[in-house]
């Protein structure tokens, strides 16, 4: 291993802010790809006329300088960088892989130390104020990178598999909801190969047997569609770090609920809210977002929670009716988006009322089908699931590595001989 240094950012790279320079969507003759906030995470931004713009080439690093997202970091590619983007070009002592991995894990204290009162911006003095440590021979920081490299690999890799399988189940979710399936759980047939089997109905064309009416129709009584509570009754002074959990908008994913707050409140005050509590097996939605009114089950390993105001619980009480799982996918079908986005068109920050909730139309298939529905969502959801699962294992293997790697702490050569080829 070679000795460690450590240096302020500017004495290790050149800064050159990007400039605003003709663009174009289509790769016109002397035009070069641009390099925006996108590029920076493997996107692309269109293409630039270089006259009077600022160049890049692989070898430099790009920093995304103005915006909410200022501090990220990405590769450098040949190119014309954007107004809003700085090029870090090494001048010595560090390649600019290594670079990039090193901006990378400072990302968070970067964010922490933004300017600006509108726009945030990264600090004019980062090159004095970010000290970076890194091995002085440039094969140790070539070994270091490899090992980052076949980690964001193997990440990409998984994230692929996820967006492949997140189009699938989106095409599977349109036919389930329009062609529903028969008794062994296969599609039925489009409309055009047997119209015999389909019927017209408020919601388009929907097979015989389908029932179109209000959410409402599935509950017993009005209080099984609620909201949370009013603001002033729970407040930030409210909150514990134990007791009855707490959901929050940003909870809830479609048909999935990933418990991100780690909000609770003491027994007392869930027991003065128990009419905005959430039981296991209760559909869950969301009352404003982008788009809002996005639902999932609460799960029946989650304990009961109350809800914010910001957030919809209903209780499928009608089991003759329908069942909850299929309530909450139906709820995030086209079919419902689509009458949500007629309610708030025209809002600059979406939001449904209660009323709206309960104004919208479900197409009910006879339970049995919607049981075979809920099945056959189920499969993909569990494959989508073990990505998602190995997704947060490299995930947090690769922030333990960088830990260890950019810092020294542990020899490279053992862990390289460990990644897979």
């Amino acid at each position: 291993m070679s000795e460690w240094v450590e240096r302020p950012l500017g004495k290790l790279v050149s800064f050159k802010k990007g400039k605003k320079v003709e663009t174009s969507d289509l790769a016109l003759d002397g035009f070069l790809p641009y390099l925006g906030a996108s590029s920076l995470t493997g996107g692309e931004d269109g293409f630039a006329l270089p006259n009077g713009g600022i160049s890049c080439v692989a070898s430099d690093a790009l920093m995304l300088w103005d915006g909410e997202r200022s501090g990220l970091v990405g590769p450098g590619k040949s190119g014309v960088i954007s107004s809003t983007v700085m090029r870090l070009r090494p001048e010595a002592e560090m390649t600019g892989r290594y670079l990039v991995h090193c901006l990378r894990d400072r990302f968070e204290w970067i964010q922490a130390r933004r300017t600006g009162t509108g726009v945030p911006h990264v600090p004019k003095d980062l090159g004095r104020i970010l000290e970076l440590r890194f091995p002085e021979a440039e094969s140790e920081q070539n070994t270091i990178c490899n090992i980052l490299d076949a980690l964001d690999t193997q990440i990409e890799a998984t994230e692929g598999l996820i967006a492949k399988q997140e189009r699938v189940r989106a095409g599977l979710m349109q036919d389930l909801f329009t062609r529903g399936v028969d008794e062994h759980g296969q599609l039925r047939p489009p409309r055009h190969q047997a119209p015999h089997l389909y019927h017209q109905t408020e919601l388009g064309w929907l097979p015989l047997g389908w029932e179109v009416d209000r959410i409402t129709k599935c509950v017993n009584s009005s209080s099984d569609a609620t909201i949370g509570p009013f603001g002033s009754n729970l407040v930030a002074s409210d909150y514990r770090n134990s007791g009855v959990p707490v959901i929050f908008v940003r909870d809830v994913k479609p048909e999935r609920f990933i418990w991100k707050s780690d909000v609770f409140v003491d027994s007392a005050k869930a027991k003065s809210l128990a009419a905005h509590e959430s039981q296991p097996g209760d559909v869950i939605a969301t009352k404003m977002g982008f788009p809002p009114c996005i639902a999932c089950i609460h799960p029946m390993d989650f304990p009961a929670a109350i809800i914010t105001a910001d957030m919809i619980r209903l209780r499928v009480s009608r089991r003759d009716v329908a069942i909850p799982e299929f309530v909450a996918s139906a709820l995030n079908s086209e079919v419902v988006l689509a009458q949500v986005r007629a309610i708030t068109g025209g809002v600059t920050r979406p939001k449904i009322t209660l009323a709206d909730f309960r104004s919208l139309r479900l197409a009910f298939p006879p339970v049995t089908e919607q049981k075979l529905i809920f099945d056959r969502m189920k499969l993909i959801d569990g494959l989508i699931d073990d990505h998602l699962r190995e997704l947060a294992k490299l995930a947090l293997q690769k922030s333990g590595l960088m830990q260890d790697l950019l810092t020294g702490k542990i020899p490279v050569t053992p862990l390289l001989e460990s990644m897979p080829a």
